[in-house]
Formats: structure tokens, C-alpha cells, sequence
């Protein structure tokens, strides 16, 4: 217990005094402090009185027996000295700035603190505006040198690009040192911008939008700033604060704040989206549960593609070469009346349902409602089957359930993280945050095995780079290693785990030797991983081992079986059923894990319920008053070879760019030219959608309602923020009306209704609800009927009958299409930071495409040299598929004989699929995207660097731990405020700042 202000009340163990106070609702200014960065210690606006001594509660401990007290008069003294100072780095100027929105912390700090008059004028910094970022500008006008922007950039986001220089006689935030924003190592993943407490950090998208008066003119906005300050004086600030907040009152008339769900990766952030009639504000994360204050480019400033001027706005129907325009009742009419047509000529498996992973869980739920209820076919499925399929795959055989074994929170718990095939920090930023936070501040250790040396493999304590399509190998060299050495978690493998036997006799030939020739990596390496694995995985301590990957594993000949075998290694080890250790395959689109779960799979109902158990087909079929087929149906794969054979007669496909990120893209478009009926819905006129008889005008993430699962199964909800742009409709709008055109009676009024049939039918979302899911609440899957979740799994057992996994006995598949005299370079493809997939979204933000604005081919310096190629060089890869130009980018991030092209490209002639096969995972029928050799012709042209220099990846950090507050201490001119009020009479100054400083002390 501890005493505040006289009341006895309990504190938490482990909580700084701050944190109490906030708890308990007692009003205490905190300028510099933010709960998810920690103490920062630069304000000293929080300085309360513990114990009779001035000290910072925001680095305090909570003590028990602790005496505090807040409204002293020498504790207000000092935090009005404080404040003081902070006032003269910062022009307030409140009623006219954009800021102005009743969340500005300097303003509510002056109301707070009852100020009237400044004691120390406010001097202007001798800096101009930096407005070299596209998105955001820093005036250091305004900066106040809190530091909250350093210690975001530097401990929570953990790019290391700010820093503050406070030996200078004018102190401001820096980028890498001292450059322009613009040619900084800055990745403009806005947690500066988010945590700035004021205006000097501002998004340009709020600039002279937000205010009623924030749009004048340049020179008026100046003489509105000058006439606030010089009637200051004489009023004080209280009459200018009321005027303010009138002013910041009124925007709450026009401006809307809504809560939505990043419609980008996997991750699930989660935020506010401030908009103005149809003009996007700006994206404010505060408090989501995967990410928190946290944001990356595409999620914090990538959303113009929802307003953009080459937006769907009616329905098309092609004539000849050409699209005229229609009116919804006619293409419905057209539609409706070819899927009966084909169906009655050539039965309902001549029809097949593509599903989109960019859509909503109920969207996802109706469109395969529509294709098995209404047409009565099981040819749907999603663009899982290019990359997270075969990871499913090998979690139902070990595990049980096809999804991450806990949450981001389990990741940041692990002693180590094993990265394999998974460039993290670009395809999935704000989870990489989260590791290389762990990874910095709370020793965890990190090992990357991959290809390229992407961030995370430059921060990792051990790098591996095998020969391409070899994980296999050396995963199971190591689980065997580990066994016969008798490391292996003998106790967990006897009561939780099936199979050792088998397992064992499986693995027999995957010796040291073997590893070392079929990887390439030596025996050293191989014997040090194995070290580090087990070392991690003693079941004593907390945490333990999490391996994470993506498509480098997923995208290959035995992409399901390398799966397999990661979570082979993870049972032999113990790393399962506790926190801070599974199994994490990162789930690519922002709700392909939702669109699999919600049943978009040719053999499964939505919860991975089995078509072939015919008790799932009875309980759909009485719902749904039809009678459901056992038999499996095509996936996506097997959809384009039957449309080529002249099997598939009518497709319908929504929000994927298939004809783009389908491997083989000319074997794609043969397959689209031999249908009868093509129906493309989406958002814009996609490469895709150029093949389509009709296509379909469908709204984006921001105008509706709905709700996303991410990588964590954490199901969220997103509610409309826009209305739907004239013309088009949400997805499950336009799929009723296809099905009440086709005779089905359905008459949903709002997506919480999809919800509640689908949770009703589905054991897994059994307890899911839009109530539940209210805010920012969310449900990991499985979730009881009563709403309890799951963010970890297997806590009692492994989901299947006896409650024990099972050490599966996987099979080798090596790379078909090897190096060879002809096509003699491995070829690599993946996702860029800036950009998601091809790009037809992020593309339609200006400062995205500027940053990257095309594809380009990545080459090793050890091959440039060899080529005669530079920067800039145009050369022409081919295969034995296709052929692309690109301009070449010479770096380090390759190696040897590999080369790597981003999936991203604004032509379609350009994109990398052109060049990948058709070889497929073994099982799930994945492109085996990876397992592509390709030759590399050098035309002679040299053009400009296809990567802007103004890119990030040409910066070099400055990495610190966090705002490095002692130095600003350590400045003759800093005292500590109060210590002019004999509380601490005789103390140096050095003496003050041990005193005052970390508080662990105190």
C-alpha cells in the first residue's frame, strides 16, 4: 500500500509511481512520459514530492510504505519551473494550429498547470521547417526536445534514425546526425509523428486542413500568431485557451474519427482514421492490441488509393475490345444469367470462386456461402494457396491448428527468434519492431537463416545463408543432432508427443555430412545453431525458442514439408505450450489467415470444418436448405489449368491481381482468353481486370463495416469511415445481390449478421461477436461460446483427440528447376517495405511511389563485376517461362550467383511472375515461386539508379539507446527544477543527476 495525498491506496509491483497515479485518476502533468515508451526523464513536469525528497514519478518505483505527495507547493513550484522551460522552446499559438484537436499535450499541460504567463519568452531555434520527408515536417520552432520521437525511433520502432544533439547551444531532434528527413535512413513509419506532443512533428495531410482557421493565407496565418502573443501578456492564456478550445470543439463537427484495421499486412494494427468529408486527415494509432502507438509507411500513409481519381465508380461490361459502362441491375442480370447458363450446360464444377484476402470475414463467409449454397460447387479458395498454404499444412500434422501458436506478445517473450525466409522488417514491419526492440533492450537473442541480408539478417547475433530451397535439410539435421545427443526434451516428448519412434528412423540419414554438403553451411555453423536452440529452450526458465517465416520457406517444391519440419524441431525441443515459444508462420495479406478461417478453401467449411465429415454436411445443408457436396474442389492452381483445358468455363474473382502474382502469368492469361465468363470485382481497373466480361465497381477497407483476422488470429472489427464512393458497393452488397438474382433468400442488413450465422455454424468462432469485438476488443481464435479466447495455444494439449502432437515424418523435396549452363542465376522475388504485393495500392500514393518508384532487379557486386553491370544498367532476365527488362541495382544484400526482384512493378510487363514456372509444393499445390533459375542478358543501356538515392536503404543509422537524457543533464545551463527551494541545498550538480536521474533509487 502507499499513501497519495493521504488516501492509502495499492500499488502494482513493477509500476512507476506515474503509472499509479494515472491509475487512480490523480491529475499530474507529464509532458515527456508516454506509457508505451517508459520514462524519458527530459520534462521534469512530473515531479511530485515521495518520502519528504523531489523526484520524477515517471521513473520512480512504487515502494510500499511510500508517502506521496502531488499538490505540495515545492513539487507544483518545480513543475511549473519546469514547464516554464518547455513553453520557451514552443510557439503557442493553439487556436490557429492544425494540432489544435483536444489531444495536444502542451495545450491540456497549460490548462493543466493553471499557466498564465510565460517567465521565459519563447525563443525561435536558428533551423528552418524540414519538409524533405513526403509525408510528414519537423519545425523546431515548436519542438519542445522532449524526445519522445528519439525514443520511438530508437527503442520501439528501432529504426535508429533520430537522435537529439543536446551538447549544442541550440538543441534539436537530428536525422542520422544532421541530415534533411528526406535523405535519411528514416523508413516514414510515422512513430515520431504519432508520439510528438505537440505540433513539430505533423502529418502534411493535416496541414492547413484541420482547422477553422488553419487554411487563411501564409501572411494572415502569421498575423493571427503575432496578435495571440502579443494580447498574451496582457490577458494570460486562460481567455486564449477558451478560445482555443471553442475553436478545436468545432472541428469535432466535421472532422470524423473512426476506428478501422490495417488493410495491409497480416499484422492487424489497428488505429483511428481522421478524415474530413472524403479528404483522409490523417491515420492515429493509440491503442491496438498488436501494435499500439505503432505504424508502418503503408499503414500510417499509404490510404490515397481509397480516394483516388481512378477509382470503379460503375460496373463494366466489355464489348469487343472495349468496357462500356452499365448500371448495377443489368450486370447482375448479366451475371446471374451466365452462371445459370453455364451451370445448366456444363454443371455447377464449371463454375469456380475466387476469394479476396484484401476483403472482410463475412465477405469471405458469403461469397463461398454463394458458391456452394446457391451454384453448388466446392471450386473456391484465396490467395493463401500462394503462400501460407503449406505452413498450414504443416501445423495441422504436428499440431492441431493451422495458425500462429500465440500472439506478438509470445515473440517479444522468446529468449530467441529464429527468422527463416521471412525478410520480417519489410513484409511485416511493425512485428519486426517488436523483435528487434526485445532483441536491443532485453537481450534476446536473434537468428536469421535466409538468402538475402536483409535488416533483420544485419541485426542478428547468427546470420545463415543455405543454398536456396535446403531449410529442410538442415532443420531436420539439427532435430536429429539434438536427439542423438541426448539434448532433445525428453520429458515434454513423453507426455505431449506422438511419433518419436518414427520420427527418429525418418531423420536416420540426415547426418552432419549430409547437411554440410546438400546446405553448404559447415559443420561448425550447423553444431553452433543446434547450441543456441537448446541453450534457449531450457523449460526451467520463461520463454524459449520462436521460429517465424513466410513464403522464402513456404514457396517451394516442399514448402509444406519444410514446414513440417520447423515444427518437428520445435516439439524435439520443448517449444511448445508456454509462453514465448511456437511456431509463427506470418500471414501476408491483412486478412488471408480470416479468408482461409471463414471457409474460402476447396475441402474445408469455414473453422477448417471437413466437407468429408458428413456431419459438417448436414449441419450446413439444414442451415443453408441445400444439400453439400463431399467431393473437394479446385483451387486456384487447378482453377487456371482446368480453364486452359476447357473444364472451367466461368470465373468469379475479387480483389486479387491474379493475372500478376499467379506464377507463370502467360500460362494465367491463356487460361482467362479460354473462358466463357470472366467477373472481376475490385477497387480499380487492376491488370486483371483487363481480361474480364464484367467487372465490378467494390468499395475499399474505409467504406464499411466488417471485420479482419490477423497473423495472430486476432479478429478485429473495422467500421465504415467514408461512404462508399458513388457507384460502388461493399463485396457482400454485391454478393447478395447476386444471389438474390440467382433465387437465394438472403437479406442480411449489416455484416454483424453474417457474423453471428457463420459463429453459430462454427465451432471455432463459436463465441465471436460484434459486441464482443466492440472498440478496440478483439478475439483470438478458437473462442468458447462464452467469449473466453485464445491468444495462446495449446496451454492444455494439442488439438487433436488424445491431446498430443505428433513428430510427422516429412519428405525432402529439393529444387527442380536447379542452375544450369543456360539459366545459370537463382532467381529470388519478395515484398519491398514501401510497397504491398504488385502495388496497385500503394502506387496511389504519390510518396510511396517516389520512394520506389518501379521494379528493378537486385544483382551481387561479385556478379556485377563479373557482368559489367552498374547502377542503372538495363538487362533483360530470362527463363524458360518469359522474359523481363529491369534496371539493375548493385548491392550487398545479394550474394553470388542470386538475384532478387521485388513483387512490385507499375507495369505489368515488368512484374517477376512472368518469369516463374509451374512447379508447385506437393501438397497444396503452392507455386513453388523460389524455384526459378534464369539468365541474365546485359543490354548496354544505362539509365538512372532504379532505387531513388534519397532511399533509406542508401543512410546510415545512429543508433543509441534511446534520448540519452544524462547528456542533456550533464549540460551546464540544465538544473534540476526545485533545487532552488533548499529541499536539496549543497548538492552538485553531478550529485542532482545521480539523485534525479534513472530513479531506480529513489
Amino acid at each position: 500500500m502507499i499513501s497519495v495525498n493521504g488516501v492509502t491506496l495499492p500499488g502494482l509491483a513493477g509500476e512507476n509511481v506515474v503509472d499509479a497515479l494515472n491509475r487512480f485518476q490523480t491529475e499530474l502533468p507529464q509532458v515527456c512520459y508516454h506509457q508505451q515508451l517508459g520514462p524519458i526523464q527530459t520534462c521534469d513536469t512530473c515531479i511530485v514530492e515521495i518520502d519528504g525528497q523531489l523526484v520524477r514519478a515517471c521513473a520512480t518505483p512504487v515502494r510500499a510504505g511510500q508517502v506521496i505527495r502531488t499538490e505540495v507547493a515545492a513539487a507544483k513550484t518545480a513543475r511549473e519551473e519546469a514547464y516554464d522551460r518547455i513553453l520557451g522552446n514552443h510557439q503557442l499559438y493553439c487556436t490557429v494550429c492544425d494540432n489544435n484537436n483536444g489531444n495536444c499535450t502542451v495545450h491540456n499541460t497549460v490548462a493543466l498547470i493553471g499557466v498564465e504567463h510565460q517567465q521565459r519568452p519563447f525563443q525561435p531555434k536558428p533551423y528552418e521547417i524540414d519538409s524533405s520527408n513526403p509525408f510528414y515536417r519537423y519545425d523546431p520552432d515548436q519542438c519542445i526536445l522532449c524526445g519522445r520521437c528519439v525514443e520511438a525511433c530508437q527503442n520501439l520502432q528501432v529504426n535508429e534514425t533520430l537522435s537529439i544533439n543536446w551538447e549544442s547551444a541550440n538543441p534539436r531532434v537530428l536525422w542520422d546526425g544532421g541530415k534533411p528527413i528526406g535523405d535519411s535512413s528514416c523508413v516514414s513509419c510515422g512513430h515520431c509523428v504519432t508520439v510528438c506532443p505537440c505540433n513539430a512533428l505533423q502529418e502534411k495531410s493535416m496541414l492547413h486542413e484541420a482547422g477553422m482557421f488553419t487554411g487563411i493565407p501564409l501572411p494572415m496565418f502569421n498575423s493571427a500568431v503575432a496578435v495571440i502573443k502579443n494580447i498574451e501578456p496582457s490577458i494570460g492564456y486562460t481567455p486564449i485557451l477558451n478560445l482555443s478550445e471553442i475553436e478545436s470543439a468545432g472541428r469535432e463537427g466535421y472532422i470524423e474519427k473512426t476506428k478501422t484495421v490495417c488493410t495491409y499486412c497480416g499484422v492487424g494494427c489497428s488505429f483511428e482514421v481522421w478524415t474530413k468529408d472524403r479528404h483522409i486527415l490523417k491515420i492515429e494509432p493509440t491503442h491496438g492490441p498488436a501494435n499500439g502507438v505503432s505504424t508502418c509507411v503503408k499503414g500510417k500513409f499509404g490510404w490515397e488509393y481509397t480516394t483516388s481519381q481512378d477509382r470503379l465508380t460503375s460496373p463494366l461490361i466489355r464489348e469487343g475490345e472495349r468496357f462500356r459502362e452499365a448500371t448495377w441491375a443489368e450486370a447482375i442480370d448479366l451475371i446471374s444469367s451466365k452462371m445459370r447458363q453455364v451451370k445448366e450446360e456444363h454443371g455447377p464444377d464449371a463454375l469456380a470462386f475466387v476469394i479476396s484476402s484484401k476483403g472482410s470475414n463475412e465477405e469471405s463467409y458469403l461469397k463461398q456461402k454463394l458458391a456452394r449454397q446457391v451454384i453448388g460447387t466446392n471450386n473456391v479458395d484465396n490467395c493463401s494457396r500462394y503462400c501460407q498454404s503449406p505452413a498450414t499444412v504443416g501445423l495441422w500434422r504436428t499440431v492441431g491448428y493451422g495458425g500462429d501458436s500465440g500472439t506478438i506478445k509470445d515473440i517479444e517473450a522468446a529468449r530467441l527468434v529464429i527468422g527463416v525466409g521471412t525478410n520480417t522488417a519489410e513484409s511485416h514491419p511493425v512485428l519486426a519492431t517488436r523483435v528487434k526492440r526485445a532483441h536491443k533492450l532485453h537481450g534476446q537473442e536473434l537468428i536469421v537463416v535466409d538468402l538475402r541480408e536483409h535488416e533483420m539478417a544485419t541485426r542478428a547475433d547468427l546470420f545463415l545463408r543455405p543454398k536456396a530451397g535446403s531449410d529442410f535439410v538442415w532443420m531436420n539435421a539439427v532435430s536429429k543432432l539434438i536427439l542423438d545427443e541426448g539434448r532433445a526434451a525428453d520429458a515434454f516428448l513423453a507426455e505431449w508427443v506422438n511419433g518419436i519412434d518414427e520420427f527418429r528412423d525418418s531423420i536416420k540419414d540426415y547426418t552432419l555430412e549430409y547437411a554440410v554438403r546438400e546446405t553448404g553451411l559447415s559443420e561448425a555453423q550447423l553444431r553452433d545453431l543446434a547450441d543456441r536452440i537448446v541453450r534457449a529452450s531450457d523449460r526451467s526458465r520463461e520463454g524459449g525458442v520462436c521460429v517465424l517465416w513466410a513464403m522464402g520457406v513456404t514457396q517451394q517444391m516442399g514448402g509444406s514439408e519444410t514446414s513440417t519440419a520447423i515444427s518437428n524441431l520445435l516439439l524435439v525441443t520443448g517449444n511448445y505450450m508456454r509462453t514465448g515459444t511456437g511456431a509463427y508462420p506470418l500471414r501476408g495479406h491483412n486478412n488471408v489467415q480470416g479468408v482461409s478461417d471463414f471457409g474460402a478453401m476447396p475441402d474445408m467449411m469455414p473453422g477448417y470444418q471437413k466437407l468429408a465429415d458428413q456431419d459438417v454436411r448436414d449441419k450446413f445443408g439444414a442451415a443453408w436448405n441445400c444439400e453439400m457436396r463431399p467431393e473437394r474442389g479446385l483451387d486456384n492452381t487447378q482453377m487456371i489449368d482446368a480453364a486452359n483445358a476447357g473444364k472451367l468455363k466461368l470465373l468469379y474473382l475479387t480483389g486479387e491481381e491474379m493475372s500478376l502474382t499467379d506464377a507463370d502469368s502467360n500460362h494465367v492469361a491463356e487460361g482467362y482468353g479460354k473462358l466463357d465468363f470472366f467477373i472481376v470485382q475490385d477497387v480499380v481497373f487492376s491488370n486483371t481486370a483487363a481480361y474480364a466480361d464484367v467487372v465490378l465497381p467494390a468499395s475499399p477497407a474505409l467504406e464499411k463495416d466488417g471485420t479482419f483476422t490477423s497473423t495472430e488470429r486476432r479478429i478485429q472489427r473495422l467500421y465504415q469511415a467514408l461512404e462508399p464512393l458513388e457507384g460502388s458497393k461493399p463485396d457482400w452488397q454485391i454478393y447478395q445481390l447476386i444471389a438474390q438474382a440467382l433465387g437465394a433468400d438472403w437479406n442480411y442488413t449489416h455484416p454483424g449478421e453474417i457474423m453471428a450465422e457463420a459463429a453459430s455454424l462454427t465451432p471455432l468462432f463459436a463465441g465471436v461477436s460484434y459486441e464482443r469485438l466492440e472498440g478496440y476488443n478483439s478475439q483470438c481464435w478458437p473462442v468458447d461460446a462464452d467469449g473466453t479466447d485464445t491468444p495462446l495455444l495449446y496451454t492444455e494439449g494439442f488439438h487433436f483427440p488424445d491431446k498430443k502432437a505428433r513428430l510427422y515424418p516429412a519428405i525432402y523435396a529439393p529444387r527442380v528447376q536447379t542452375e544450369d549452363s543456360e539459366y545459370d542465376l537463382h532467381l529470388n522475388s519478395g515484398r519491398m517495405l514501401e510497397h504491398l504485393h504488385e502495388g496497385n495500392m500503394t502506387f496511389r500514393t504519390p510518396g510511396i511511389a517516389a520512394l520506389v518508384p518501379d521494379a528493378f532487379v537486385e544483382v551481387s557486386p561479385e556478379l556485377a563485376a563479373e557482368r559489367g553491370v552498374q547502377d542503372g544498367s538495363f538487362v533483360r532476365l530470362v527463363s524458360p517461362f518469359g522474359a523481363i527488362k529491369l534496371r539493375a541495382l548493385v548491392t550487398k544484400r545479394v550474394f553470388g550467383n542470386q538475384v532478387f526482384v521485388p513483387m512490385n512493378a507499375q507495369r505489368a510487363e515488368d512484374a517477376v511472375n512472368h518469369l516463374t514456372g509451374q512447379n508447385r509444393d506437393i501438397n497444396t499445390n503452392t507455386p513453388a515461386y523460389k524455384d526459378t533459375s534464369v539468365r541474365m542478358e546485359v543490354l548496354g543501356e544505362v539509365g538512372q539508379s532504379p532505387l531513388p538515392r534519397t532511399n533509406h536503404r542508401y543512410a546510415t543509422r545512429t543508433p543509441q539507446n534511446g534520448v540519452e537524457v544524462e547528456r542533456k543533464w550533464a549540460r551546464p545551463d540544465y538544473v534540476y527544477p526545485g533545487d532552488g527551494l533548499g529541499l536539496l541545498e549543497g548538492a552538485s550538480l553531478n550529485s542532482r543527476v545521480d539523485k534525479f536521474g534513472a530513479g531506480a533509487d529513489d
